[in-house]
């Protein structure tokens, strides 16, 4: 009988190592996604130089990559319906291997856009499912930790993408910092396709992402986040364009920002996790709230580079800590249909930030510098205060119940 527990006991052990390992596998893919995603921000003057094109016409690279992420996100759970999950995840994670090389060697703009509508495909599928399938590779006491260590792609990504890619696009050019993600994601192919068992599909769920929003908590929290993130990526894309011509920082200097926004963004999100533990929605009212100041403020000393680097160090501290808290409400509120809500938060997410990139690119180009902060300003707003709706919401379903 003890032999009997022991191999037991040893059996669970390794398939919970082998659990892990596939999910630091996902972790790791979700850095390299999340790095594609953003790196034009911190290279938008390089490449519009090389491709003859202007800084505005060269955000729109972000913004194709977000066209392609919505459609993908709010499809696929129902075309690859009966597929078995780890070959769609390796799927898409050749995606981004083939995007990044061709955006390596896009010849002109209709090539990397291409390569960049690839990388969306990818962003929209991966991210679609990645909350449902570490559901079902922890136990249900696990999923937490596996979903923080999701996201810590993201934060780590979103660390180090911005300045990453403005150091080496200065000493290797923009299409050598973009080929590093090839191997990048060759390796997250591998590890993803040695590590995770086999996952066919399962019918739980209505798997329709639109039906969700018949549910009020759903329909305000998804406004919420889309306004969120259109305000932030109207900003966050035309960064890089601010800092030189307005701020008027070297690129050395711009690194050093960007690094810093990331650094701040690590510890905003180790810090918004230990408030989730207690409450949820003071928090995502109180994070778009602060960026609004913060939005404001670039503006008005924008040309006073000590007071423009504190405050977007400032920015990154909110601006990474709150999709913590958006998937902390996520697994909350849509806990019964997991892969459907995925969905739709990636089509909702992707979508605001196509929509923040593209029209910011239009006013930067037309207007002036500011009127994209201007705009992103009053979008933060509006986030706060459909957060404070969703909030009020929730209060009201609680009343109910008693």
């Amino acid at each position: 009988m003890d032999t009997i527990y022991d191999d037991t006991l040893t059996a669970s052990r390794a398939a919970s190592r082998a659990a892990w390992s596939a999910i630091l596998s996902m972790a790791l893919c979700v850095a390299v996604l999340i790095a594609s995603e953003f790196m034009p921000v911190s290279l938008l003057t390089p490449i519009a130089g090389d491709l003859g094109i202007t800084e505005g016409r060269a955000g729109q690279a972000i913004s194709i990559s977000g066209i392609f992420a919505v459609v993908t996100s709010l499809f696929i759970a129902g075309l690859t319906r009966r597929l078995d999950r780890k070959i769609v995840l390796a799927s898409f994670s050749i995606l981004l291997v083939v995007s990044g090389a061709v955006v390596t060697f896009a010849p002109n703009y209709a090539v990397l856009m291409i390569g960049r509508a690839l990388l969306g495909v990818a962003i929209g599928g991966f991210w679609s499912m990645s909350t449902a399938i570490v559901m079902r590779l922890v136990p249900e006491e696990a999923v937490p930790k596996g979903l923080a260590m999701i996201n810590a792609g993201n934060a780590i990504a979103a660390t180090v993408s911005a300045p990453l890619g403005s150091l080496l696009g200065a000493y290797i050019g923009w299409r050598g910092a973009f080929f590093l993600v090839v191997p990048l994601a060759l390796l997250a192919l591998v590890w993803q396709w040695l590590s995770l068992p086999a996952l066919p599909p399962r019918r739980t769920g209505s798997g329709n992402v639109f039906k969700l929003l018949l549910r009020s908590q759903v329909a305000l929290g998804m406004a919420a986040m889309f306004m969120f993130f259109m305000g932030q990526f109207a900003l966050f894309t035309y960064l890089r364009p601010f800092l030189e011509n307005v701020t008027g920082v070297s690129v050395s200097s711009l690194s050093a920002i960007l690094l810093l926004m990331g650094l701040a963004g690590v510890a905003g999100t180790w810090v918004v996790g230990l408030l989730l533990r207690a409450r949820l929605y003071s928090i995502v009212i109180a994070i778009p709230l602060a960026m609004t100041l913060l939005a404001v403020a670039l503006i008005v000393w924008g040309a006073m580079p000590v007071a423009t680097a504190a405050v977007l160090i400032g920015w990154g501290f909110f601006a990474t800590a709150a999709p913590v808290g958006w998937g902390t409400w996520l697994s909350r509120v849509l806990r019964d249909d997991a892969e459907a809500g995925g969905g739709l938060q990636v089509a909702v997410i992707q979508f605001a930030i196509t929509l923040g990139a593209a029209i910011g690119g239009l006013l930067f180009d037309a207007v002036g510098w500011w009127s994209p902060f201007a705009m992103a300003a009053v979008l933060l707003v509006g986030a706060a205060l459909f957060a404070a709706a969703a909030a009020v919401d929730h209060q009201r379903g609680l009343r109910s119940l008693r």
